[in-house]
């Protein structure tokens, strides 16, 4: 069987201590993203929401750039020179980033991102789709599209304006509007920005609490805030009490009883 944690060219792929590490690896290319790279996150996301040993998922990138998006290029070029027939996009984005964005969304899996530098098409949409968004104070986030002649793609006109209003994602999406790290931690894009050589130790950071909290019980909070989104409030209350009777039922429930009592902080096993 094919092991949904391989590492493929482009991306390196490690577990360890309950965290699923995606780290996009083609720093040359500014992390652009490749068919391959796409499959393999899908590969290990969907693994990683059925594996009792991942509690937390973490996405980084190697090099000075977090994400500038597909590599378009490289795939128009085609095998012998020759460009994809026409349809191609229709027929493949429903099984490759169609796929991906909603995954991170949905997994009951805390996902944690963190960004420097350029992001910009899917990359960005990647910091969207995350449950912790982290970026540099200097980073770049770009919605290119307009500027490509193209629409958007990925779930950037579904998850933006979620995030910071229709008015500010039109801003993106229509006008091009480049913002800092800085400023999409002021309009809500994300939810914090650091110095640049902070990110990685603030990330460890925020990785290792979701990695020691209640796995159960973080997983299913996150799908009660994305069905939510769409559900009626009395739909939502029965989600909701169907949770609890879930999480009810955990041994991090109980040791989160035991700690409340004995006056301590708890210690999770995600169990």
């Amino acid at each position: 069987m094919t092991d949904p944690y391989g590492s493929v060219d482009g991306l390196c792929v490690s577990l360890s201590a309950g965290v699923l590490e995606l780290r996009l690896d083609r720093a040359a290319k500014r992390n652009a993203l490749t068919d391959e790279m796409v499959a393999a996150m899908i590969g290990a996301v969907d693994a990683a929401g059925r594996d009792e040993a991942v509690r937390v998922i973490s996405l980084r990138a190697e090099g000075d750039h977090f994400c500038t998006g597909f590599d378009i290029v490289g795939r128009n070029a085609g095998d012998g020179g020759r460009r994809p027939r026409a349809g191609s996009i229709q027929r493949r984005l429903p099984s490759q980033a169609h796929r991906l964005v909603p995954l991170l969304c949905t997994v009951q899996t805390p996902v944690v991102v963190a960004a420097a530098g350029w992001t910009a098409g899917i990359g960005l949409q990647l910091v969207l789709a995350a449950d912790v968004a982290l970026v540099a104070e200097d980073a770049r986030l770009w919605e290119p599209f307009s500027e490509r002649g193209l629409t958007p793609d990925s779930g950037a006109t579904w998850l933006l304006p979620r995030r910071v209003g229709e008015v500010r994602a039109r801003e993106m999406l229509l006008l091009g509007r480049v913002l800092s790290g800085t400023e999409a931690a002021a309009w809500g894009l994300v939810h914090r920005a650091v110095p640049a050589s902070d990110l990685a130790a603030t990330a460890d950071d925020v990785v290792g609490s979701l990695a020691a909290g209640p796995t159960v019980a973080l997983g299913l909070t996150k799908w009660l805030l994305h069905a939510g989104a769409q559900a009626p409030l009395e739909q939502h209350l029965r989600d909701e009490a169907f949770a609890m009777e879930l999480g009810s039922r955990t041994d991090d429930f109980r040791e989160g009883l035991a700690a409340f009592k004995e006056k301590r902080p708890p210690r999770f096993e995600g169990r």
